[in-house]
């Protein structure tokens, strides 16, 4: 690898002398290949986990248009989005990852308060995220074991709210303990996801359509808008756009691949092409599974119902009716579902990952309390304290949602804008303050990137709009959306935390090493 202007190379491995040239000592096993970044990102990422856990959102809000087409529109505009953050990734390939590129970016003015805002909406998104991904798994499990046992209807065990806060926390344990595990065998659950994701779309591709008896036309899965949704909001391009969370949130965690990035080989390449690839991959066949099972929804209403068998989850009962339909029983539905709980499972066991990993970095440049003992790693380079912390503050983070689907809503929606600014962050100081002084790395998208980098800024304007707006009227206290009031929260504790003690001392990613670029 060259080195960059006024960079002399200082170690033998050119991973480790570019992590020193960016400020960073070597502490964590660099045993990742270009195939397990890509890995994580894609298992991450999880398409099969992304729609089960927002399908009601999106066939409530504008139906099966709103997903199948709607897929298409967050597709091509996220996609924007991860090809800036790529080029980003392949310039500064640190674990800190987005909060560290801000701070490279946004000029010596403003980056420490660039890195600052960027982190803590990175981390508390992938907080968030963790607690979506693992509290809908817990959820899924209840619908699980209720067809399980006979069905809504047939005198199933629904589990008390209570026992789903046990089996969600026993998740949170599960993945604590495996991300505990050094990162060959980590590695290896990471590879299992992405398999798992691949396969799991292929089969439910060619099953689902081939067992239904009853199936939608071409027309209705393309084009039918479903409006008669109880929540008083009739404008088609309203719900369209409040649909369009089930895509957005599909197609998230992708930074993931950044913040593995110090234990990967080749970071300034493989990093990068694990964003593009997992992104490029995951819109693809997530389009293509999307439409093969909303080709099983014939009856919106009935699917939605909290009084059917499943429980008002509409894929548990899409498919646990087409299995009886054709066969007598819906056992083969619930086949599936627990096929769909594992990739929940492996997507969770991918986020712990990568927020562990997000948080190492940003403790590491003292940006959170305590933040000794959080960067702290073990005798198998796991970051092992962290791990734990984040596991606990998602336990937290879901309790909440104990009383109200609307503050799972709200929770998910929370994971996405929070996710997506701290992705547009960075990429808006690339393409302002370091237009003409940013040095890409090997991945660059040329004359394009301004342009690019532009596009996916607005994109995530947008959509954080569109995410903050009333979800159905008259506004109440069950149906208001929360998601403003978080995001707002997060921005306006982390200004005051700014102003009254941050400014004093944060100056951004603190470097480790004598030879550090400036």
């Amino acid at each position: 690898m060259s080195p960059r202007s006024g960079e002399l190379p200082i170690a033998d491995d050119p991973d480790q002398a570019r992590l020193q040239q960016l400020g960073y000592k070597q502490e964590l096993k660099r045993g990742l290949s270009l195939l397990s970044n890509f890995a994580f990102s894609f298992s991450m990422i999880s398409v099969l986990a992304g729609v089960a856990t927002t399908y009601n959102t999106g066939l409530r809000y504008g139906g099966p248009a709103s997903m199948t087409l709607g897929w298409l529109v967050v597709a091509a505009f996220n996609g924007c989005v991860a090809l800036s953050m790529a080029e980003i990734c392949s310039a500064y390939p640190t674990s800190g990852g987005l909060y560290y590129w801000s701070a490279k970016l946004a000029g010596k003015d403003w980056a420490p308060l660039a890195s600052w805002l960027t982190g803590w909406f990175n981390i508390v998104g992938q907080w968030a995220a963790t607690a979506s991904v693992d509290f809908s798994l817990a959820q899924f499990v209840q619908v699980i074991v209720l067809l399980s046992t006979g069905g809504a209807n047939g005198g199933g065990y629904l589990a008390s709210k209570y026992v789903v806060l046990a089996i969600y926390g026993a998740i949170l344990v599960l993945h604590g303990l495996i991300n505990s595990l050094s990162i060959r065998w980590l590695s290896w659950f990471g590879n299992l996801g992405a398999f798992w994701n691949l396969a799991g779309v292929i089969v439910f591709t060619i099953l689902i359509p081939a067992v239904a008896k009853d199936r939608a036309s071409i027309d209705f899965v393309f084009t039918h808008s479903y409006s008669d949704n109880g929540v008083a909001i009739h404008s088609k391009v309203y719900t369209l756009a409040i649909g369009l969370l089930t895509s957005q949130f599909a197609l998230l965690g992708y930074d993931t691949s950044a913040h593995m990035s110090e234990e990967t080989k080749n970071a300034d390449w493989s990093g990068p092409m694990g964003i593009v690839v997992s992104v490029a991959l995951s819109s693809v066949f997530g389009w293509v599974y999307l439409v093969a099972l909303t080709s099983i929804v014939t009856d919106i209403p009935l699917l939605l119902d909290p009084g059917n068998d499943a429980g008002g989850n509409a894929i548990a009962q899409a498919l646990y009716a087409a299995f009886r339909a054709r066969f007598g029983s819906g056992s083969g539905g619930i086949v599936c579902l627990a096929a769909m709980a594992v990739a929940i499972f492996l997507c969770g066991t991918a986020s712990v990952a990568s927020n562990s990993r997000m948080g190492y970095a940003f403790s590491r440049d003292g940006a959170m309390p305590l933040s000794r003992a959080w960067h702290r790693v073990n005798k198998q380079d796991v970051p092992f304290n962290v791990v734990w912390l984040s596991v606990s503050v998602a336990f937290v983070i879901a309790l909440p949602s104990l009383g109200s689907q609307v503050a799972f809503q709200a929770m998910v929606s929370i994971t996405t804008l929070g996710t997506y600014i701290a992705y547009a962050l960075p990429i808006l100081c690339r393409v302002t303050a370091a237009r003409r002084s940013f040095v890409p790395g090997p991945f660059h998208l040329g004359r394009y990137g301004v342009a690019v980098g532009w596009v996916a800024v607005l994109w995530v304007a947008l959509v954080t709009v569109i995410f903050s707006l009333p979800v159905a009227y008259p506004v109440a206290e069950a149906n208001f959306n929360y998601t403003p009031v978080a995001v707002g929260g997060v921005l306006l504790l982390s200004l005051a935390a700014w102003v009254l003690h941050a400014r004093f001392w944060f100056r951004g990613p603190v470097a480790n090493v004598a030879d550090a670029a400036a």
